[in-house]
């Protein structure tokens, strides 16, 4: 297992979350748990907030490279906790380095609130589209 979390934007696809993953929902229970897990940015994946291939269908667009968020010094290492709330982005917490797809640009955080809607213009992280469109929330909450 590597040393550390990484969250990457696949090209046109999901979120590739690597490390110490937990994913849970807004009431604490675990949802899943691994050390690769991707997860939905097109907000159309019927297995939400996990992505089901169903970028592919609807044909999402993303080239994955984002550029100009600073950087923080991260906390000991642990667990990424995932947390996902009903139409909403995906609340991420702990020590995480987030890579564009490219690989040319780096940050990292403790905590980031990232797009699964699919129509943030600042993708990979959320900047409240999801309020302005038709994002259908999960079926567990």
């Amino acid at each position: 297992m590597s040393d550390k979390n990484l969250v990457k934007g696949l090209v046109d696809g999901p979120l590739l979350c690597t490390g110490q993953i937990e994913v849970i929902n807004p009431f604490g229970e675990l949802l899943q748990k691994g050390t690769e897990i991707a997860l939905c940015r097109c907000g159309e994946s019927r297995n939400k907030p996990f992505c089901d291939g169903s970028h592919r269908d609807e044909e999402f667009e993303c080239d994955g490279i984002f550029t100009g968020i600073t950087s923080e010094p991260l906390e000991e290492y642990g667990p990424l906790q995932i947390t996902v709330h009903p139409n909403a982005g995906l609340f991420v917490q702990g020590p995480m380095t987030i890579l564009s797809s490219d690989g040319n640009f780096v940050t990292t955080r403790n905590e980031a609130a990232l797009c699964r809607c699919g129509k943030s213009g600042n993708k990979p992280f959320c900047d409240i589209s999801h309020k302005g469109c038709e994002f259908e929330p999960d079926l567990f909450v």
